[in-house]
């Protein structure tokens, strides 16, 4: 099965640092992820898959795979990567390039309004879930690309305290018994970054 090995991020090492992740020669690990910072562009620009794989859909970071770390002790209580979205205009297509290249499709889910109606399919690679967020009928051009990144944390609200107004406040996840809170924009990063309450 593929597994992430890397992410190139374009935000600062030293904003990452600031937001309390630990961060070793420009990249932080979280699940045996590298998460290689000061990468040129915006936002998430390419990943990785262990073992040479690939996936035609998504931008490769042209960067070797690093063996896996484990998750350090994050200040912030990051534990884990829960997932990461992927933003198509063809769902069924980016659907069809990562089963193609060997990652099984989990379920999907209609969400949205009725004015933008979309849909959300779920992928597992090794800990960490795929989320690809497309239109809710019909398909457009362009490509598919990385969105944002959503980490686990060990308590939710020792992790608030941490970032204080930087972190907007917590709401009810989509997994029942979960909460989330996303990092407020204005702190200059360049990925929407998010913070989750562990599963119950």
């Amino acid at each position: 099965m593929a597994e992430i090995a890397l992410f190139a991020v374009a935000d600062r090492a030293e904003l990452w640092s600031d937001l309390g992740f630990v961060v070793d020669d420009g990249a932080s690990w979280v699940s045996g992820i590298c998460h290689r910072l000061n990468s040129p562009g915006k936002g998430v620009t390419g990943w990785e898959l262990r073992d040479g794989d690939r996936i035609d859909e998504l931008p490769a970071a042209h960067a070797d795979s690093p063996a896996p770390r484990p998750t350090p002790d994050h200040p912030n209580g990051v534990v884990a990567l829960d997932h990461v979205v992927v933003a198509t205009p063809d769902l069924d297509r980016t659907i069809a390039a990562l089963e193609s290249g060997g990652v099984r499709l989990r379920r999907t889910r209609d969400t949205g309004t009725a004015e933008r109606p979309t849909r959300q399919a779920f992928f597992k690679m090794g800990e960490t879930i795929v989320e690809v967020v497309g239109p809710g009928s019909g398909s457009g051009s362009g490509p598919a690309g990385f969105y944002g990144l959503a980490f686990t944390v060990a308590d939710l609200d020792a992790t608030a305290r941490f970032l204080g107004d930087r972190l907007r406040p917590a709401k009810d996840a989509v997994q029942p018994g979960r909460r989330i809170a996303t990092l407020d924009r204005a702190v200059g990063s360049t990925v929407p970054l998010a913070f989750m309450s562990p599963h119950r």
